[in-house]
């Protein structure tokens, strides 16, 4: 947990679990190479606030708005508002308003994410899409729309605009939460084994040993040999290695390859002119 709070970038995120027929919640802080989990009662976010109140860097998550209580710079994963606005698209293809909205911000991203698949996440590189942002959102701010996703759309635009584009102004700041999402699948792998058997206690023990698992994975390391090692800190472990029998996982299984961050823009597109043909 040390090694997340001093991170540059946090991921954070979220998921229900049946215990013994009471709901209970697992969170999980994640970056590129440390795993933590930990339950709590309820959603409210009271724990993670405690846990990240000293936390200065950038913290990456979903919309869901306990996290905006947070007192650090703040991203938005893209891939979620993306998801959703090919989805209301679908489901109203014709829906002028909307098509004009989800326009203009695949004409924003577009650009942004060929930036990413040539540089990598570097400020240097994508700090002059800042502008084509800031149009973006004063056209947003002066355009009256009247169906209700199309106001409800630009109501979360402007509630969230100074947390989409936080990653233009950092070095390796990602655009999405898939770091966190990879480690809730992981827990939602080992909530399928118990089911809804176990208890408080019990969901504590599987985390703390799921937490040291993950680690190793995002690391490269063999959970198996680490355990079998002694060593009760994977850092610890790491040092202990000769150069030679160090291993570190490829990072790429935590962001998008540059074909699927394309796909992700491109669905956009494609939404829009299937709905147009309709």
């Amino acid at each position: 947990m040390r090694n997340i709070i001093r991170a540059r970038v946090v991921h954070v995120d979220e998921t229900k679990v049946n215990l013994n027929g009471q709901t209970r919640y697992v969170w999980v802080l994640a970056n590129q190479e440390d795993v933590a989990y930990f339950g709590s009662e309820n959603r409210e976010g009271a724990r993670v606030q405690d846990i990240l109140k000293k936390f200065k860097g950038v913290l990456v998550s979903d919309f869901y708005s306990v996290y905006d209580s947070f007192k650090c710079p703040q991203q938005k994963c893209l891939i979620h508002l993306m998801r959703d606005l090919n989805d209301d698209l679908l489901r109203e293809p014709f829906n002028e308003e909307l098509k004009l909205l989800v326009n203009g911000f695949a004409s924003v991203v577009k650009p942004i994410v060929e930036t990413i698949d040539r540089y990598g996440l570097k400020r240097r590189f994508m700090t002059k899409h800042k502008r084509s942002v800031g149009r973006f959102c004063r056209w947003l701010a002066k355009t009256n729309f009247e169906t209700e996703v199309s106001v409800g759309y630009k109501k979360r635009f402007e509630k969230n605009e100074e947390k989409l584009f936080t990653f233009l102004d950092y070095d390796d700041v990602p655009w999405n939460n898939n770091a966190a999402e990879h480690a809730i699948k992981a827990f939602a792998r080992l909530r399928r084994v118990f089911g809804g058997s176990s208890t408080d206690i019990g969901i504590q023990d599987y985390l703390v040993l799921l937490s040291v698992c993950e680690t190793c994975r995002y690391r490269g390391i063999n959970f198996w040999e680490f355990l079998c090692s002694g060593y009760k800190d994977v850092d610890a472990y790491v040092k202990s290695q000769r150069p030679h029998r160090r291993r570190f996982t490829n990072t790429s299984m935590l962001k998008p390859s540059n074909a699927s961050i394309s796909q992700s823009v491109g669905e956009i597109g494609e939404v829009r002119e299937a709905s147009e043909q309709c």
